[in-house]
């Protein structure tokens, strides 16, 4: 999402006459768009702040105006401005108003935006012109979930869907400009919904029919919201890929309680089991925290365990980090960090050995694979399989080609190919 975001407001300062810079050395302007899930991600903006001014210094030159965007700017406010002088600082639901707060600093004064209004900020922005053969496109933001360790009902607010019309108009712009896929975006994708109850599986039902799209793929999703209409999709609709990123973050449901999450592990495995058989071949893909507090090592051995029986294609993986502001910031049985590091290094090498194992699967299939950019080799292409899996192969095909592949490597991040004919362009 944060990808889209920033495209937007490249976008965005693009419809007022600026450029994109070959860097942020050469720029006038450096927009940092951010996240706030992690404290990690947190302090990484403040030093990059610090860099992008001693980098000016010693090449004597002056600083770029900096705008900080995005959720650590919801979230830090006018203590970004305190604490780094920045110039501007826009939330993600306030960001069309980015040329506007520019000018205000321009004058010689920081400007502030971390509204969240309830008019859309999607009419604000251009139309989409150009795009990519694989284009993200937002339809939902916001969270009404409130998992204890999680900032994201503070800094993006409450579910909002963007209305069906609006993201069909854009849908067939962005295959008007080139895009062959579109992966739905949404902090609860499959919250979508409209006055019509037309649910997420009849939003891409109606993308199923727009000429030129030959993709359609979506994240992120709650396993709350994983109904029976979009189950069947996975089934019945052939644009739909098989893959899906599922979050169950914990493998105990004593620790998913404490989290918040309203599923239990029986009720989670049960989904992945009702997707399965809606589409054998399916890819599953989470996300997990470790050492959420008071996770005990027999609690932590029901999320092996869970990983074991699901045999995931891919995965994210990470130590909890406590957020300012949230429920879990304040409860008690921190867990030792290096206990952590251990359990984290462990799980993940339970991930890497299934994504592994996934991959070498594949080997002796013939697959479709989107051509997304070229490789580091004369004549070789990077593309994606219907799996989400990189794809590289030797061909004459283009970017944007869709090309019939036989899968003859398999290495635990990529696959090797070669063609076979050419699918469509």
């Amino acid at each position: 999402m944060n990808v889209y975001d920033g495209e937007r407001m490249a976008e965005l300062m693009a419809a007022q006459g600026m450029t994109a810079a070959a860097d942020a050395e050469s720029a006038d302007l450096v927009v940092l768009n951010t996240c706030h899930i992690r404290e990690k991600a947190t302090e990484k903006v403040f030093s990059d702040i610090g860099r992008l001014r001693k980098d000016a210094r010693a090449n004597d030159r002056e600083a770029p105006m900096i705008a900080v965007a995005g959720c650590v700017a919801q979230a830090e406010g006018e203590e970004i401005v305190r604490r780094a002088k920045v110039d501007v600082v826009v939330g993600p639901q306030a960001y069309h108003s980015l040329p506007t707060l520019i000018a205000q600093a321009a004058s010689g004064s920081a400007a502030i935006d971390t509204d969240m209004p309830v008019a859309s900020k999607f009419g604000a922005l251009p139309a989409r012109r150009r795009a990519g053969p694989s284009a993200f496109l937002t339809v939902q933001e916001g969270c009404d979930k409130f998992c204890t360790y999680c900032v994201v009902p503070y800094t993006r607010g409450a579910e909002v869907s963007r209305p069906f019309d609006a993201i069909l108009d854009e849908a067939k712009a962005l295959v008007d400009a080139g895009a062959r896929e579109i992966t739905l975006l949404g902090q609860n994708v499959n919250a979508w919904d409209d006055d019509a109850g037309t649910g997420l599986h009849g939003l891409i039902r109606a993308l199923d029919r727009i000429e030129g799209l030959h993709r359609i793929r979506y994240t992120t999703s709650h396993p709350n919201d994983m109904k029976d209409g979009l189950i069947r999709a996975h089934a019945e609709v052939g644009k739909l890929m098989p893959f899906l990123h599922l979050p169950v973050q914990a493998g105990n449901d004593r620790i998913l309680k404490a989290m918040n999450r309203s599923h239990s592990r029986d009720s989670y495995l049960r989904i992945l089991d009702r997707v399965r058989e809606a589409r054998p071949d399916i890819a599953l893909s989470g996300d997990f925290i470790v050492g959420f507090p008071g996770e005990t090592e027999e609690e932590f051995a029901d999320t092996l365990s869970l990983v074991d029986a699901v045999g995931y294609a891919q995965c994210f993986s990470f130590k909890y980090s406590p957020r300012p502001g949230t429920p879990a910031a304040e409860m008690d049985g921190a867990v030792p960090a290096e206990v952590m590091d251990e359990r984290l290094q462990r799980l993940q090498d339970a991930l890497n050995r299934d994504q592994a194992a996934f991959n070498a699967a594949t080997m002796g299939k013939s697959c479709t694979v989107l051509i997304e950019r070229k490789g580091k080799l004369p004549g070789q292409m990077l593309g994606k399989s219907p799996w989400l899996q990189s794809v590289h192969l030797m061909t004459d095909a283009q970017v944007g080609d869709l090309v019939e592949v036989e899968i003859v490597q398999a290495g635990p991040n990529s696959l090797a190919g070669v063609e076979r004919v050419k699918a469509a362009a």
